[in-house]
């Protein structure tokens, strides 16, 4: 008799738990473990979100809202991403989900066939690929590189396009490189977009968590609204991971077929977050840049920590990690996050867990205190140093 295991689904029981896990479950086994591994800010939400929360309930919000989300949370999202010289209808062309994680996962399953291709420029985040693969597509690994500072290289994705490829998900400011893609870069890949008639999913959670230069979106190219879903949410801006609210914006006529597989599955997001994230967008601006503020002196300490110690470090301008180049140790990306941990007790994650082009790196968050940052980095030195 087979076991329960083996009758599961195939495509279900190929998929690998995820790296970061493991390193995280490794740590929590651990005292005195400064953790540079996880992917959200170390700030709590602004209290004025929370209270409206908790107003929120005692005045009795407790029941579904539209599947599409709370029509006034709608108009503030939409008024909000007009910050970046995006204009999207708030009844037709929004809807809330639960994370930007669901978003991306109602993206590619309304895009993708069984057999379709989707281009994923690697390292990427690590929900990318398996997402791909739920929904009956392929994922074809695009290599970035430090020398290019992890920027999407046109000859690279142009050799990767095939008559099967359909869709490219872009994520800039990236995960886990903190890589952007200027005005310059996006025309280029609108062009190559435009040519293959490709659909783009553009994940822009760290859009706001730029250093020196604003972001764009690739959804304001002449030519590409209509064929980009652009993914983004509260969590990382805002301080609010655990609220779980995202968003996706898209053309009416992709976004409503999104929203028959969200109204199945999810039906909206809880009403008390989306009142919370509707007070976060209508006041919260300047806790955000206060917190921008925080993380670019915190980005040119860890950067520049790195680069004393030895390693390698391309100047991330996006989101909140460094992803330094440890090969100059002899160690694999493995060795090096396993050795750390267990000896100087620092959790990083290794670069291999973003796909292969991140072998040979660590990634570093920077989303915790500066004090923190300056203790891990005396740690690091010393197991540098201890290979050496």
């Amino acid at each position: 008799m087979s076991s329960l295991y083996d009758r599961l689904s195939p495509v279900v029981r190929n998929l690998p738990p995820s790296g970061i896990r493991r390193f995280f479950d490794l740590a929590n086994e651990m005292e005195d473990v400064i953790s540079l591994g996880v992917g959200e800010p170390d700030f709590v939400t602004p209290w004025h979100v929370r209270e409206a929360c908790f107003y929120a309930l005692e005045r009795g919000f407790t029941s579904y809202t539209s599947n599409y989300g709370l029509p006034e949370l709608r108009k503030a999202l939409a008024q909000y991403l007009q910050d970046f010289d995006l204009a999207y209808d708030p009844m037709t062309e929004l809807v809330v989900t639960v994370g930007g994680s669901e978003a991306i996962d109602l993206a590619l399953r309304t895009l993708v066939c069984p057999g379709d291709e989707v281009l994923i420029p690697e390292p990427a985040y690590v929900s990318y690929n398996p997402c791909a693969r739920l929904a009956g597509a392929e994922p074809v690994a695009v290599p970035t590189h430090a020398q290019d500072q992890f920027r999407l290289n046109i000859e690279q994705l142009r050799a990767h396009i095939t008559p099967r490829t359909k869709v490219l998900i872009l994520c800039y400011p990236n995960n886990p490189t903190g890589a952007i893609m200027e005005i310059e870069d996006l025309r280029s890949v609108a062009k190559v977009a435009i040519e293959h008639d490709l659909f783009v999913i553009s994940d822009e959670i760290y859009a706001e968590l730029t250093y020196g230069k604003k972001h764009v979106s690739i959804a304001s190219i002449p030519g590409m609204k209509e064929r980009t879903i652009l993914i983004s949410g509260m969590s990382k801006a805002f301080a609010m991971t655990g609220w779980r609210i995202g968003y996706a914006a898209a053309p009416a006529e992709l976004l409503s077929a999104m929203v028959k597989i969200h109204q199945y599955t999810i039906l909206c997001a809880p009403i008390m977050g989306q009142m919370a994230a509707l007070e976060a967008l209508q006041n919260g601006r300047q806790a955000k840049e206060q917190m921008v503020e925080h993380y670019d002196q915190r980005r040119r300490l860890i950067v520049n920590g790195l680069r004393e110690i030895g390693l390698s470090c391309h100047e991330p301008q996006g989101a909140f990690y460094a992803f330094p180049d440890i090969r100059s140790t002899g160690l694999t990306s493995e060795q090096f996050a396993e050795g750390l941990l267990r000896q100087n007790k620092v959790a990083v994650v290794p670069g291999n867990v973003f796909g292969e082009a991140g072998e040979g790196f660590i990634r570093c968050s920077y989303a915790t205190s500066v004090e923190q940052i300056h203790r891990a980095l005396e740690r690091i030195d010393r197991f540098v140093q201890s290979i050496h």
